[in-house]
């Protein structure tokens, strides 16, 4: 049974461990980086990392659940605040800003796929895995597709399965963005923002 580790400064050592863990994984790869070059990237022994994370695996995934917590702040502050936007306007919005955040983290998305294709490999349920892990974020998007059509500005339709269609469509792009330079995160926009329009209102 792992020690527990001092609650005075727990938050602030996973942090720092999960700093240095980006950078082990940007510069080696996920499959090739292991808790030992973590260790050594932290200056703490390896026992020390392992108070805080049981392996690489749990690191990635706080990394992913912190990521995309801030990303859902920050996302919620916009498809919610008070402005003079309507619904379709605060969608292209969010998805551009999702498209410069893949277009500044190549090396985030590599490691991504990487990680996906060794728990794939593993055994595990990757499709049920990514879903629990993108679920906010595609609540978020219904959400607003929902009160685009209470407010006239979004036509009648499947909320479900537009926020699902969506969805679907900035992930393709996306990663189109991250990994081909030619492909920028204003063209994305603009393919996005072409299907958003078939449903203003």
């Amino acid at each position: 049974m792992r020690a527990v580790p001092k609650i005075v400064d727990k938050e602030e050592r996973m942090q720092m461990i999960l700093s240095k863990a980006l950078e082990v994984f940007a510069k080696v790869g996920y499959r090739e980086s292991n808790l030992s070059l973590i260790a050594e990237a932290c200056c703490l022994s390896r026992p020390t990392v392992y108070q805080y994370f049981s392996d690489k695996k749990e690191i990635y995934y706080y990394a992913v659940k912190n990521v995309t917590s801030r990303m859902f702040e920050k996302y919620s502050n916009i498809a919610f605040a008070p402005g003079d936007q309507d619904e379709i306007e605060r969608l292209r919005m969010i998805l551009l800003d999702i498209f410069s955040f893949a277009r500044e983290n190549e090396s985030t998305l590599s490691n991504l796929v990487e990680f996906i294709l060794s728990e794939k490999k593993s055994g595990v349920d990757v499709y049920s895995s990514i879903r629990s892990r993108t679920a906010k974020m595609r609540i978020l998007i219904k959400r607003l597709v929902l009160q685009g059509i209470h407010r006239n500005t979004i036509r009648e339709c499947d909320a479900d399965k537009v926020g699902e269609e969506i969805f679907s469509l900035v992930v393709a792009e996306a990663f189109q963005v991250g990994f081909f330079p030619s492909f920028s995160a204003e063209e994305a926009s603009s393919i996005v923002s072409e299907f958003l329009e078939a449903f203003r209102r």
